[in-house]
């Protein structure tokens, strides 16, 4: 067999030693991530202009299963249409938050846990505080659109970012989606590599 494919083995090799192998599979994952904030800065667009109100939380390290386990299963590829459809009022699903992890939306209708923290402004809702508080527990990052203006925010690590324009939710989900997704698989793909090889 070695022999056979021995010049598919050395081209492997080369590539291998170049870095091309692993820069493929960073460079994949990092244009299934920008689709994936695509999708969400296409769809915050959308109902933030029909102030279409949206729970929109994106699981990372911490586990969200027992949130996840709270609402109705979905399992889908996450498109834009897929997103607006479920947070269009008086539909099954539009109650609630969606839940994103991995390039899935895994299930819809969740209940997130409430913030109690006294500095949230009154003026916000229930979405609002939902979304502080699944920042607060976990390290997702989860998009708050407005039913009442229509305002886009962000929670992350227990704050709150408020009234965000759509090139300022590129810049953000970007941020902590794509590019410190490719860090952090480099980096995981030698800590792997150093314990298997000492």
């Amino acid at each position: 067999i070695i022999i056979i494919f021995q010049p598919e083995i050395r081209r492997a090799l080369e590539q291998l030693g170049r870095g091309r192998l692993f820069s493929r599979t960073r460079q994949k994952e990092a244009e299934k991530q920008e689709q994936i904030v695509n999708a969400i800065v296409k769809a915050s667009e959308y109902m933030a202009k029909r102030r279409i109100g949206a729970l929109i939380s994106i699981a990372r390290e911490t586990g969200m299963n027992d949130y996840i386990e709270t609402g109705i299963p979905l399992n889908a590829k996450i498109t834009a249409e897929l997103l607006i459809n479920t947070f269009i009022p008086n539909t099954p699903l539009h109650d609630g938050a969606v839940i994103i992890q991995g390039d899935e939306i895994k299930a819809a209708a969740c209940y997130l846990p409430l913030s109690e923290s006294p500095f949230i402004s009154k003026e916000l809702g229930t979405r609002h505080r939902a979304a502080l508080g699944i920042s607060e527990v976990t390290d997702s990052i989860t998009i708050v659109i407005s039913e009442e203006t229509g305002a886009i925010s962000l929670t992350k690590n227990g704050e709150l970012h408020h009234d965000l324009t759509l090139e300022r939710l590129r810049e953000m989900l970007t941020a902590q989606l794509v590019n410190e997704d490719e860090f952090s698989s480099s980096i995981t793909f030698w800590n792997k590599w150093v314990k298997k090889n000492g």
